[in-house]
């Protein structure tokens, strides 16, 4: 069977001719010249509005892009049975048209320059200093810390060196640049030793020459009474040349004074009656002289109100003067239960002698009481040998006891000495006794020499300003120790007593002491400066530390 007949109107319409690109370049073909230039100022209207003007010579790339779309040809889809359509060839496109160069008057992006108005002076100086930073190096970064840390180090350097400048100066003081001690030439002397009982021998300030026999505590007799003297003047001084307080004699010093006779044998001062008035002077003598039991009470009771309570005082004073084997039981030594030994004594004696008042009683060889009568000092060493006395001391249990003083004078200085000698028996107790002890102490102040230890105008010192300055010191006088044989003095400088070392001071200015040994034996010599003492200068200052 035959296919069917196609009608003519199921033909397929033919395809109308798509206009070439190219053909509505042309003159005449496709649309009209002003069509054709209405619609490329379509196109390139925006283009030309931020496009630089095209260089005269030929760019392919802008050709392309410049020229206008090419138009799409429709195809129909072969149908079965029905011959494929002729393909109309497409023309071979004609080149593009060479762009024509946009006069510039044409343009309407392009104006005309102005010269720019002149900047601030601000960001022409920024222009200026807004350089970048040159690369970085060792030296560039040295230099940059230098820069920022220069400043705060200073800043620093100034207020430190302000504030070393207002603190205020150490105060000044001396050292000493002599030897500290000088050691006598020779042995130590041997001194003439009793031989029985105890005795002990020391210098004031020096030290001890020796002792001998047990330093056992033995009764002492009368010697008590010294520690009675010592704690009255202590607590009651009489300035010198008065005679102190006024003391009332009462009914028991009285009737004690009467037990002076052969059955109670007793020492007393029998001239005293109640109501009599006595001076702590006077009192003080009739104890230490003719050795009155019944005073010595007294005292206690007009210092203590009791005997009881003043010899609890006696042997706490003992404690406190390191008089470890002594025992007080009465004021006056009568009982054979108050024991010491000759080294005990010695501790007292040698604060005795500091007591001015008590040597000038204890060193006469007698004594008159208030109402006429004369006693005698029982201490036959004074007035001779120098002696200065203080207590003698006997009973028959006791035997003969003493502890005496004496002094010396070697250069300048008065040396004193003190001893003490216990338990002598050989009768007369009292001779016996007296003659021991006027052996030792002759011997001793024999042994007694001076040795010079510095010269006047020896440098001894300087003045340390405290920021490294030192003004040198002088001795103003020979200075003289006072010793015997190994024995060894210490010597101390140091400023006058109460006084202040001055920042600044002329030359021989007395600002020191000189110093050599202790107590009673002292060697005093002041010092002085050498040359002038100047306050410390601006560069001590600045470089103190401490």
């Amino acid at each position: 069977m035959a296919p069917p007949a196609t009608p003519a109107s199921a033909k397929p319409a033919a395809t109308p001719p798509v206009k070439d690109s190219a053909s509505a370049d042309r003159p005449g073909g496709g649309a009209s010249g002003a069509d054709s230039a209405v619609a490329d100022s379509e196109r390139t209207a925006v283009f030309r509005a931020v496009k630089p003007p095209v260089a005269p010579a030929r760019d392919t790339a802008a050709a392309d892009r410049a020229a206008p779309p090419k138009a799409s040809t429709f195809v129909p889809l072969r149908t079965d049975g029905a011959p494929a359509p002729a393909v109309t060839p497409k023309p071979a496109p004609k080149p593009a048209p060479k762009p024509t160069p946009t006069p510039a008057y044409e343009s309407p992006e392009r104006t005309t320059q102005q010269p720019l108005p002149p900047k601030p002076p601000l960001d022409m100086l920024a222009d200026l200093t807004n350089n970048p930073p040159p690369p970085p190096s060792p030296l560039r970064t040295a230099v940059r810390r230098v820069k920022i840390y220069a400043p705060v180090v200073v800043l620093l350097a100034i207020v430190v060196s302000v504030a070393q400048l207002v603190r205020p100066l150490p105060e000044p003081t001396l050292v000493m640049t002599a030897k500290s001690s000088y050691t006598f030439e020779g042995a130590k002397p041997q001194l003439p030793w009793p031989s029985e009982g105890q005795a002990y021998m020391a210098a004031a300030g020096l030290g001890t020459l020796g002792q001998s026999g047990e330093q056992k505590p033995v009764p002492i007799a009368s010697v008590t009474k010294s520690m009675t003297a010592y704690i009255i003047l202590r607590d009651h001084p009489i300035a010198k040349g008065e005679k102190g307080a006024v003391i009332d004699v009462d009914k028991t010093a009285e009737s004690e004074g009467k037990k002076n006779n052969s059955t109670d044998n007793e020492s007393t001062l029998d001239t005293v009656k109640e109501g009599d008035k006595l001076t702590e002077y006077d009192a003080i003598a009739a104890l230490m002289i003719p050795s009155a039991n019944n005073i010595a009470r007294l005292l206690a009771r007009w210092d203590s109100g009791s005997q009881e309570a003043f010899v609890k005082k006696m042997n706490d004073t003992a404690k406190d003067l390191g008089m470890k084997n002594t025992t007080y039981t009465d004021p006056s030594g009568l009982d054979a239960t108050t024991v010491s030994t000759a080294e005990d004594q010695v501790k007292l004696g040698l604060k005795l002698v500091e007591i001015e008042t008590l040597l000038e009683i204890t060193k006469k060889p007698s004594w008159q009481d208030p109402s006429g009568k004369v006693w005698r000092n029982w201490n036959g060493l004074v007035p001779f040998n120098e002696s200065l006395g203080i207590k003698t001391g006997t009973t028959t249990k006791a035997g003969g006891n003493l502890l005496f003083a004496a002094y010396k004078d070697v250069g300048k200085t008065r040396q004193l000495i003190v001893g003490a000698v216990l338990g002598q028996h050989k009768p007369p107790i009292i001779d016996s006794v007296l003659a021991a002890s006027k052996q030792l102490m002759t011997a001793t102040q024999k042994s007694l020499n001076g040795a010079p230890v510095v010269k006047k105008g020896d440098v001894v010192g300087y003045v340390d300003d405290g920021l490294g300055g030192s003004t040198p010191v002088v001795a103003t006088a020979d200075v003289q120790a006072v010793g015997w044989g190994a024995l060894t003095v210490d010597i101390e400088l140091a400023q006058g007593e109460g006084s202040k070392i001055p920042q600044t001071a002329k030359a021989g200015t007395e600002i020191g002491v000189l110093t050599v040994g202790e107590g009673a034996s002292q060697v005093k010599v002041p010092v002085a400066l050498k040359s002038d003492l100047a306050a410390p200068g601006i560069g001590s200052k600045l470089t103190r530390v401490g």
